[in-house]
């Protein structure tokens, strides 16, 4: 890793511009290419044994090529599940009832067929797990405002309840994301039940990149030429509907796109954010805990990194150890001209003292 003095990145905070040093690292490897179009990556960490961990990854075309495919940590692909109907984005979450037991859960938004396709996660890989007919998302609306793309997994931590939070190609300024409960159909498949609709949105460009923060309930997502916003994941929360923050507005050259979170204890870590840039893009970091005496307080980044992938669109991160390749944490950027993903060591990403 080396410090790059001959580029910064300008942000405006309160009314003071700051100049941000924009810092290279190295990707620790590139996964094997999918065939036509990589998006976003999701990462299951393996219970009995991280270092065998699986990403993650769609391919996004029209079925029959649209696919799930799975990675080890190799960069090799296991899998792939083929048959989707342009995926664009995939989450993963853990411990979903279903049958009297509790298995994890990638879940894909099916953009041609507006709906949503969840799988079994295991060591073994994917298993389709989708409730035939019930799982379509924004039924009361049509076009591209009936196109889901993002999609990010919420698990309530006072009832283990899991929701899916969905972005479509198109919405209104108003309630453009909507909330979706994940259950047992009765037949050992799983359903996806609406709960609301939420979130404003600028009107420009598009929102697609979701993430969402299970322990401290917060949804984060990227409108895309406008900044991030921050919303209450509980849909029973009492500001459920009032916008939390509106960060990110300053300092980025291309779209706002993948949003993930590396967490660490007491509430701490980052919400790290891709400046979608030809070539090598950018990664923007901001601290999960705020400022000083206000949690929803992101405006000031802490460090900007760039690691030559071309037009990043999805991203994510762990900060689990995943076996002695990834002791300190995983970072997967999709990476578009190469049609694969790029593993990074977090401890290049941010050095800690």
């Amino acid at each position: 890793m080396r410090r790059l003095g001959l580029f910064l990145v300008l942000v405006s905070s309160c009314a003071v511009t700051q100049q941000i040093a924009v810092f290279d690292v190295q990707p620790a490897l590139r996964t094997e290419s999918v065939t036509d179009d990589p998006d976003d990556p999701s990462i299951w960490i393996n219970p009995s044994d991280p270092a065998r961990s699986l990403v993650v990854g769609t391919n996004k075309v029209a079925a029959p090529k649209g696919a799930l495919v799975v990675f080890d940590l190799d960069g090799k692909i296991r899998q792939t599940v083929a048959g989707l109907d342009r995926p664009n984005n995939v989450d993963i979450e853990y411990g979903l009832p279903l049958k009297g037991g509790a298995v994890d859960i990638a879940v894909a938004a099916e953009r041609l067929k507006s709906q949503l396709r969840i799988f079994k996660v295991s060591a073994e890989g994917l298993a389709d797990i989708t409730s035939a007919g019930n799982t379509r998302v924004f039924a009361d609306r049509t076009g591209e405002q009936a196109a889901p793309m993002g999609v990010s997994l919420y698990k309530r931590p006072r009832d283990g309840a899991i929701f899916a939070i969905v972005a479509p190609k198109n919405g209104p300024r108003e309630g453009y994301l909507g909330q979706y409960r994940l259950t047992d159909d009765g037949q050992g498949r799983v359903k996806a039940s609406f709960v609301r609709y939420f979130g404003v949105f600028s009107g420009t460009s598009e929102i697609e990149a979701v993430a969402v923060d299970d322990e401290l309930g917060a949804i984060y997502y990227a409108d895309e030429g406008d900044g991030i916003h921050k919303y209450a994941a509980d849909p029973d929360s009492p500001n459920a509907g009032a916008q939390l923050a509106h960060f990110g507005r300053e300092g980025f050259r291309g779209d706002r796109e993948g949003i993930a979170i590396y967490t660490q204890p007491g509430g701490k870590g980052y919400v790290v954010c891709t400046d979608q840039l030809p070539g090598n893009s950018e990664y923007h970091i901001f601290r999960r805990e705020g400022e000083p005496g206000n949690p929803h307080d992101h405006s000031k980044p802490v460090r900007v990194v760039r690691g030559g992938a071309d037009g990043t669109d999805g991203i994510e991160i762990t900060s689990r150890a995943l076996g002695p390749r990834f002791p300190k944490g995983l970072m997967v950027t999709m990476n578009s001209g190469p049609k694969n993903f790029l593993y990074f060591h977090w401890a290049d990403i941010l050095p800690q003292p």
